[in-house]
């Protein structure tokens, strides 16, 4: 078995909208947890497990490209 985590840390607003985005993907390839930091601040864990390192890589792929693609966006939106 192969397994792999993420952390994010940024505001709550942002975090909340990262997690929303990938919830809809294959939830039974991955858990999430927000952790509530100070300051309007969060942490943001993705903790992925497969059977395979080809799958973990790709299911991090698709994460990180969908969070990335998220995070952009709301970028280009608040600027």
């Amino acid at each position: 078995m192969a397994m792999c985590e993420a952390r994010w840390i940024g505001s709550t607003k942002l975090g909340q909208s990262l997690l929303a985005s990938i919830t809809a993907d294959d939830p039974g390839s991955f858990e999430t947890e927000l952790l509530t930091l100070q300051n309007d601040t969060v942490e943001l864990i993705i903790r992925v497990s497969a059977d395979s390192i080809g799958t973990l890589r790709s299911t991090m792929d698709d994460l990180l490209a969908c969070l990335s693609a998220v995070e952009g966006s709301l970028d280009v939106i608040q600027n």
